[in-house]
């Protein structure tokens, strides 16, 4: 067999293919014995005529069609692997000789994955949350742990933000009650918007005796959809938070002093935010990089990222018991705005990809055997497999220059990652050494072993 490439515009290429009469024998045999296969010969069994028989019997037309359709298909993959051609689309082939004898000559036309211009990609400079612990943010989570362990004390004041009243609550429409928004000594926390923000406005100012009614919005409802709240406010309460002493860090955690506890506290969100900087890091060096990226991009490729997008989503509601339609009725989203959205991330995606093909290229990136075994082992940890077996089956599908192709792009981001200039929101300097790997798990930023009393948050079961 014979193949020749030759360049055209659009992102496309021709493949012209020269295939023998030996060769395409072959194809014509299997043909034969195919249909062999399919009609009754009297004196033999089926698959059992001889060729010579059935062309007598049939002609060669059908056998010579049939060995096309099924052997044109294997000549253009050869082809593609011939001339390392990374076809994006289904071919136009165009038979030009051997329809109905002699040898076969095809050209196949086929769009092929594009080149892009990544110019600046060694100069970046990206944005990324600061990973530094400051006093301030040690503060809010010991004031946490604090309010874990706060009391209610009834007061003989107005209620405002931050105290817990005591009310009677009943939500109707058109004299219906509804259950949701009906409950007796119900604990509510001023200002937490836990119910509905107008059960917030109407609260603020009042005293136990107080009887409220007002009408809300429906929550999650549609405009004009309101109900009507009835509250009785039976008693005030506001929380008293306990000193931050040594003596309360040591009963709210394993720690005996106050300097033991916030040096925890610094140390578990330290690494807590090291992993969210380098995260940020790889998501913004990936939103930089596309951002580089002029050309248009294919719509094969577009198409297929927002099939496989969907798909995802699609397999994902199905997983929670929902469809689509029902997803964009929850979130009030029309379908022309999710699809616009669809295209959009698809379009990005695309524009990662080639950007990242287009570093791995100017910087010479390669995945080389080790990195290809490492890969499989990988994979095939996480999917349950054996790395031979796992091996096999993506060789069989020829799926094996697409890992090492994304092993390609991982090695182009880590090179982007480490030559790229990072900021802090102010504009800072980020130190590198401050940096985790992005594989590291983060640790619970609560108290270790703490246990706190029942502090009435918002929506807790009511007190009796």
């Amino acid at each position: 067999m014979k193949t020749t490439v030759e360049p055209l515009e659009g992102n496309k290429v021709k493949l012209s293919v020269e295939v023998d009469e030996r060769e395409f024998d072959r194809a014509l045999d299997a043909a034969f014995r195919k249909i062999a296969n399919e009609v009754r010969i009297p004196g033999f069994r089926p698959g059992k005529a001889p060729r010579r028989l059935l062309e007598a019997r049939l002609g060669a037309e059908a056998a010579r069609a049939e060995a096309l359709r099924d052997s044109l298909p294997t000549y253009y993959e050869q082809a593609l692997k011939d001339h390392d051609v990374d076809a994006i689309a289904p071919p136009d082939i165009d038979i030009t000789a051997g329809e109905e004898s002699g040898p076969v000559a095809f050209d196949a036309v086929v769009e092929v994955r594009p080149q892009v211009s990544v110019g600046g990609y060694s100069v970046l400079k990206v944005t990324v949350p600061s990973p530094e612990v400051t006093d301030e943010e040690i503060d809010r989570q010991v004031d946490r742990l604090r309010d874990q362990f706060g009391e209610l004390q009834t007061v003989g004041r107005p209620a405002r933000d931050g105290d817990h009243v005591s009310i009677d609550i009943k939500g109707y429409r058109h004299s219906e009650t509804i259950q949701g928004l009906t409950a007796d000594d119900f604990l509510y926390e001023v200002g937490s918007g836990s119910v509905v923000p107008e059960l917030d406005e109407q609260l603020r100012g009042t005293k136990p005796g107080d009887i409220l009614k007002f009408n809300a919005p429906i929550p999650g409802g549609d405009e004009g959809d309101d109900v009507t709240i009835q509250v009785l406010v039976k008693e005030v309460k506001e929380k008293l938070l306990p000193d931050v002493t040594d003596e309360w860090a040591s009963e709210a955690s394993e720690f005996d002093t106050v300097d033991e506890l916030r040096g925890d506290i610094r140390t578990r969100m330290s690494t807590v935010k090291k992993v969210q900087t380098q995260l940020a890091l790889r998501e913004q060096v990936v939103d930089a990089i596309v951002q580089l990226v002029e050309e248009e991009m294919p719509e094969a490729l577009v198409g297929h990222e927002m099939e496989r997008r969907l798909h995802d989503i699609v397999h994902r509601l199905q997983a929670q018991g929902a469809d689509l339609e029902q997803y964009l009725e929850a979130m009030g989203k029309p379908q022309d705005e999710f699809i616009s959205e669809l295209r959009s991330g698809a379009v990005d995606a695309v524009k990662a990809d080639l950007a990242l093909r287009a570093v791995a290229d100017a910087e010479a990136v390669e995945a080389d055997d080790a990195d290809l075994d490492a890969e499989i082992a990988r994979l095939a940890e996480r999917l349950g497999e054996k790395p031979a077996a796992l091996r096999r089956r993506l060789d069989r599908g020829d799926q094996l220059p697409a890992v090492r192709s994304d092993i390609r792009k991982g090695k182009a981001l880590e090179w982007l990652v480490e030559h790229v200039e990072i900021v802090d929101e102010e504009g800072r300097p980020v130190d590198r050494a401050l940096l985790v790997p992005p594989n590291a798990e983060a640790p619970n930023l609560e108290a270790p072993n703490s246990e706190a009393p029942n502090s009435g948050t918002p929506n807790s079961e009511t007190e009796q």
